[in-house]
C-alpha cells in the first residue's frame, strides 16, 4: 500500500508541476500580450489568468473577461477587446497544443498525444468531470505503465541472467 500511495503521490506532484509551469507560462504571454495592446493593469489581469488556469476549460474564459471588459471601459471602442479576445485565441492554442502536451510529456512523462485526447475523450464520456480530472488521471496512469515497464524489464533480465 505504501508503495502505491508514493507512486500516486509522486505522480499527482510531478502533474502539478507541469500545472504550475503552465500556468507561470500562461501568465507570461498574457502579460505580454496585455502590456502590447495597452489593458489597464495588465500585471493583474496576467496573474488573475495564471491562477484561473489551473481550472480546466472555463478557467481560461474567465481570465478573459476581466482585461475584455477593462480594454472596452479604457478605450470606449469595440477594436481593443477583439484584439484581447485575439489574444486570447493565441494563447488558447499556444497552450492547449504545444505548452501544455510538451510540459505534461517531460515532467509527468505523459505522452503528447495522451495529453490532447484524453480531455477530449473523458469530457465525452463525463462532461465537466472528465475534463477536470483528465490530467492528473493520465499522471497516475502513466506512472504506473512506467513501474510496470520496469518490473517487468527487470524480471525478463533475472530470468535471462539465472
Amino acid at each position: 500500500m505504501a508503495e502505491h500511495l508514493r507512486l500516486t503521490g509522486s505522480a499527482l506532484k510531478n502533474w502539478f508541476i507541469a500545472q504550475s509551469q503552465d500556468s507561470l507560462a500562461v501568465g507570461v504571454m498574457w502579460l505580454i500580450g496585455l502590456y502590447v495592446i495597452g489593458v489597464p493593469w495588465a500585471p493583474f489581469w496576467a496573474l488573475l489568468a495564471a491562477v484561473l488556469q489551473f481550472v480546466p476549460q472555463i478557467g481560461a474564459v474567465l481570465g478573459l473577461v476581466g482585461p475584455a471588459l477593462a480594454a472596452a471601459v479604457r478605450f470606449r471602442d469595440w477594436e481593443h477587446p477583439l484584439y484581447v479576445l485575439i489574444l486570447y485565441a493565441v494563447i488558447a492554442m499556444v497552450d492547449g497544443f504545444l505548452l501544455q502536451p510538451y510540459l505534461m510529456k517531460r515532467t509527468a512523462r505523459v505522452p503528447m498525444w495522451a495529453s490532447i485526447l484524453a480531455p477530449l475523450a473523458l469530457g465525452i464520456l463525463w462532461p465537466f468531470w472528465g475534463v477536470l480530472l483528465a490530467p492528473p488521471l493520465l499522471a497516475v496512469v502513466y506512472a504506473y505503465k512506467r513501474r510496470q515497464q520496469t518490473v517487468k524489464e527487470v524480471g525478463d533480465s533475472e530470468s535471462l541472467g539465472g
